[in-house]
């Protein structure tokens, strides 16, 4: 027979980004209790609310299944003495596996004969294990930052408060700090206090809905999009999109009410960003657009309980933000009493790093290395490129970004648009810190990809250069993400550059800063960006070997890079591509990285060698001026038409001639083949 396993941990509210990581560690960790166990189950399903943590497995198996089991023991001659007695070794063997010595099998292997203990080992109750099942799941379930409370000697996210564990409707006892499991569950916090006697998942579901708590997390966040859109709709506007606040606030509360307020309509003066991230960041409020996009003085936000006047708690929610605004409104209008470049001075008394320097010093750096990329890719635009780099950073020492530092960029972008700069700089001021994460929005424009690059190439090269490197579980300064930034970028906007020229020109400004050696930071830099570049390209489906293949043959243009790598996967796709493959790999595996003399067609002693060489001559130009366009699929489509030749050479001569001088030449055709892959992938690393 089978039952249903339902464990509930009742807490104090946990915070909202601590739940999904918590209910895929849960059900991982009893899923693999119930595997480990041999213990079979049908499905898993979580539930999640601030106060709860819940899980139910369904048509688990009453008890392990009885297995059979052989155990192989010493030689037959080692077991039993010459009189068929058995021995000491025989004895011990048969007492450790739980077996008379009477019922030890003799079995016959390569080896010759081996005693065999067989034994049937019969499944506990599934009951009689749950209980430390159950233990090392709740214990197992990590948070970013856990708690302590009372004298116990236990942690979770929150404390907890209660605990429900149920077999089959049966209480599985347990304990965990001072709390010992049973069969009592609470309602919603405010609303529904009392204890409530659970029978099962889907009755515990059904009582918890009667008490104010809706459990299910998915419909918990139809239900929250729903009501949002339905109140927008009512004021005559639209919700902004806003997926991760609409996941946040599903987490954050048991009980849905929609609850509609309004702000002065002065307010809307503010910048979009600022007023949205005012309501978003600080008080989860949904915001509102009218018809024509622009920001509504109303917001949206999820009551927890239902409220007897409604307008009670829209007033509370309304002062509360008219507080935040009034402050935002003072930095708003003082911050722009004073130039966005005079705050530049300012900066010099800002410490960016400590063994790196001030902000200013950074400015400086990154404002130098802008303006070379814009030398090479919008030589036009080098001095809006500079006025952008020295302004990039400038609002850092503005009221309104000390206050709301998740603003950083956007009010630089506002201030110089006030000021009357061009709206390139401006836009670039706010683009530089783009993209903030992965898959992110990237610069639209050169200017802010000239600064953005230089930027986060800067902060890349200063932490190396300093010993500010990433490990394997710590990366502070984020330089992975500025690393598949820069890649992005360069790959998003076409930069045909040398990224190790780049990274040693950074280097170099940084020369006054360094504790290591200049080549060494730079060759590790480049490596660091390399292997993200690998990583990246892989996730996005290109096989590892191919693209390992590309980058062993030069990682200088990332562009060029990814041209490769998209040829050589096509390549590698064609139904023909295993004989390819298997006859520039033995050219590759022959020549041992080759040989200087030049073909002397005159050593020739076979047709199948002028053959391959006139082949030769004919394809090494054409790849060349393919190579040269960047053309890099016809030019391996140009190289694939020489394996018909190369097969043909294999097997019309031996190759380590006994002449030296025939061997020598024989190695010099092929190394002239292997050389036409050269800057293009390096074929033995692709895997057979």
């Amino acid at each position: 027979m089978a039952n249903e396993l339902f464990l509930e941990l009742g807490t104090e509210e946990i915070p909202a980004g601590f739940l999904p990581v918590a209910l895929r560690d849960l059900e991982r960790l009893l899923g693999k209790e119930l595997e480990n166990a041999g213990i079979t189950f049908e499905a898993i399903k979580t539930f999640a609310t601030p106060r709860r943590l819940a899980i139910v497995a369904a048509g688990v198996a009453e008890e392990q299944p009885t297995l059979r089991s052989k155990a192989m023991g010493p030689a037959k001659q080692i077991a039993f003495g010459p009189d068929g007695k058995p021995s000491k070794a025989g004895e011990g063997f048969a007492r450790g596996q739980g077996v008379a010595v009477e019922d030890l099998q003799i079995v016959t292997t390569d080896k010759g004969e081996y005693v065999c203990a067989e034994k049937e080992v019969i499944g506990r109750p599934t009951v009689e294990l749950l209980p430390e099942m159950l233990t090392r799941v709740v214990n197992g379930l990590q948070f970013k930052k856990s708690m302590r409370w009372k004298d116990l000697d236990v942690r979770f996210a929150r404390p907890m408060h209660w605990i429900v564990a149920l077999f089959g409707g049966q209480v599985v006892p347990f304990e965990f700090g001072n709390l010992t499991s049973g069969n009592l569950s609470r309602g919603h916090r405010f609303m529904a206090r009392e204890e409530f006697a659970v029978e099962s998942a889907a009755q515990w579901q059904s009582e918890l809905a009667k008490r104010f708590v809706m459990v299910d997390q998915a419909e918990r966040r139809a239900l929250i999009e729903t009501g949002v859109a339905d109140a927008a709709r009512a004021i005559g506007g639209t919700v902004n999109p806003d997926e991760e606040l609409l996941e946040e606030v599903s987490y954050l509360v048991e009980d849905i009410t929609p609850l509609c307020g309004s702000i002065e309509t002065e307010y809307l003066q503010l910048p979009r960003e600022l007023l949205i991230t005012s309501m978003r960041e600080h008080q989860r409020y949904f915001t509102v657009a009218g018809p024509d996009g622009r920001l509504l003085p109303h917001f949206i936000t999820i009551s927890n309980t239902r409220p007897s006047d409604p307008q009670v708690v829209i007033k509370g929610n309304e002062r509360v933000l008219r507080a935040r605004l009034s402050d935002a409104m003072f930095f708003w209008q003082e911050d722009q009493k004073v130039k966005l470049e005079t705050r530049l001075e300012a900066l010099k008394n800002v410490v960016y790093q400590q063994k790196l320097g001030t902000s200013y010093e950074k400015v400086m750096r990154f404002t130098e290395l802008a303006c070379g990329l814009a030398e090479q890719f919008e030589p036009k635009a080098v001095e809006q490129t500079r006025r952008a780099a020295l302004l990039a950073k400038c609002d850092l020492e503005t009221g309104m970004v000390y206050e709301f530092p998740e603003l950083q960029g956007v009010m630089g972008r506002e201030y110089a648009l006030l000021e009357g700069e061009d709206a390139r700089i401006a836009t670039a001021i706010f683009e530089h810190y783009l993209p903030t994460g992965a898959g992110g929005e990237l610069p639209s424009d050169n200017l802010g990809a000239f600064v953005s690059l230089a930027d986060k190439v800067d902060t890349i090269c200063g932490c190396f250069g300093v010993g500010l490197i990433p490990t394997g579980t710590a990366d502070p300064y984020a330089l992975r993400r500025s690393a598949i930034g820069i890649l992005n970028i360069i790959l998003e906007r076409g930069y045909r550059l040398s990224l190790p020229q780049l990274i040693e020109k950074s280097v170099a400004l940084l020369e006054q800063k360094l504790n290591r050696s200049a080549a060494k930071v730079a060759a590790e830099v480049v490596e660091f960006i390399r292997l993200r570049f690998v990583n990246m390209l892989t996730s996005q489906g290109y096989p590892a070997d191919v693209v390992d293949a590309a980058l062993a043959a030069g990682f200088d243009d990332p562009v060029d890079v990814l041209a490769r790598v998209k040829a050589l996967a096509e390549l590698k796709g064609r139904a023909d591509f295993e004989p390819i493959a298997v006859a520039f790999k033995r050219v590759v595996n022959i020549i041992k990285g080759g040989v200087s003399e030049p073909v002397n067609a005159g050593l020739f002693e076979a047709d199948c060698e002028r053959d391959l060489w006139q082949a030769l001559q004919q394809t090494q130009g054409q790849v060349a001026e393919l190579v040269a366009g960047g053309d890099y699929a016809a030019a391996l489509q140009a190289i694939a038409g020489l394996r018909e030749p190369v097969d043909q050479f294999f097997d019309g001569v031996m190759v380590m001639a006994e002449a030296a001088a025939v061997k020598t030449n024989r190695l010099a055709l092929l190394t002239g083949a292997a050389g036409l892959f050269k800057g293009i992938a390096d074929f033995s690393r692709i895997a057979d």
